[in-house]
């Protein structure tokens, strides 16, 4: 079955604010709603004082997420992310795990230091892909990603993706063991060596991709 295309325009970006943004293309992806059900459905998110049910996102029917989440912190609170992600159920345990498994690990080993916060320079937002007028819909309008812009340790150090991809020897390797560990938690992985848009983040999300949905792009 070909897949169905929509054109919309006039859409409100980030929190549903009245901004109106460019127009998009709407893919019918079959795989969203049955996975976000199954994942609401198997408690595996729980709300705690790090992980609160919003009750919407804002923009049109199209974008947004069937029960969307507000993550402040992960790691049961450890590890704050500043400000909260908006985010669907299946994002949540993924952003949990990779904190607990690759960037905590990887900030004591380069530096000693426990993380203490992650900076979140964007999640939901009803927006076609990188703000480009026409494009196919951003998988931050279904608040299935986060772009990730820096880490700050407990001694106030803060290792900005932008200024730390090429700086000091620890924040290039600490960078770049966070960025190839997030391939094996997220299905996209996009950070400064894709292209100029992502310069200063990694783009993390859960798309499908390829004819059985499991193909992961790592760039």
């Amino acid at each position: 079955m070909p897949t169905a295309v929509l054109m919309l325009s006039g859409l409100g970006l980030l929190w549903g604010c009245g901004t109106t943004g460019p127009s998009f293309q709407v893919r019918d992806d079959p795989w969203r709603t049955p996975e976000e059900r199954a994942c609401l459905a198997s408690g595996v998110v729980r709300q705690t004082a790090f992980v609160r049910a919003r009750s919407a996102l804002g923009g049109p029917s199209v974008c947004g997420a069937v029960e969307p989440f507000e993550m402040s912190a992960a790691d049961n609170g450890r590890v704050a992310f500043n400000p909260p992600a908006a985010l669907r159920c299946p994002m949540i345990p993924q952003l949990d795990r990779w904190v607990k498994e690759v960037v905590e690990p990887a900030a004591r080993y380069q530096f000693r230091q426990e993380l203490v916060s992650i900076k979140v320079l964007a999640s939901y937002s009803c927006r076609p892909m990188n703000n480009v007028e026409g494009a196919m819909i951003s998988e931050h309008a279904y608040a299935n990603a986060v772009d990730i812009g820096g880490f700050t340790l407990a001694d106030g150090t803060t290792i900005s993706v932008q200024r730390g991809w090429n700086g000091s020897r620890a924040e290039q390797d600490f960078l770049r063991v966070v960025h190839d560990g997030s391939c094996a938690y997220f299905t996209t992985v996009l950070g400064p060596n894709y292209n100029s848009l992502h310069s200063n983040h990694f783009h993390l999300d859960l798309a499908h991709h390829g004819r059985d949905g499991l193909m992961h792009i790592c760039k």
